[in-house]
């Protein structure tokens, strides 16, 4: 099986939506890490204190042929196709290991597209 790691960094607020359209386009789990970043659109700064939103970075192993639906499902959940919402990316995977849980799923997975 060939997989891809799916890196999808986003607001907070989005991250919620973000993993459950992940998961109804085919992912099986994510792992959330809380984050901090800066941009093209800066935060807004109040009396010289800067007010950030809080970033989320989504991880998702995937089989490669759920990439394209999950990218497409995160990018619609995530708004980002508006200004400083977020990004995502896919990133080539050579080598997973303590799968064993979700093996059995991904072989049922692989015969219904045989």
């Amino acid at each position: 099986m060939n997989f891809k790691l799916v890196v999808a960094m986003g607001k907070s607020k989005e991250t919620d939506r973000i993993v459950t359209a992940a998961k109804e386009a085919g992912g099986t789990g994510a792992t959330i890490i809380p984050a901090r970043g800066t941009g093209i659109h800066e935060a807004k700064t109040f009396f010289g204190l800067t007010l950030e939103a809080q970033t989320d970075v989504v991880l998702l192993l995937l089989e490669e042929h759920l990439v394209d639906a999950v990218l497409d499902s995160i990018y619609e959940a995530g708004r980002f196709k508006e200004p400083g919402t977020g990004i995502a990316f896919v990133v080539d995977v050579e080598r997973a290991v303590g799968l064993e849980s979700q093996l059995e799923h991904f072989r049922r997975e692989a015969q219904k597209r045989e």
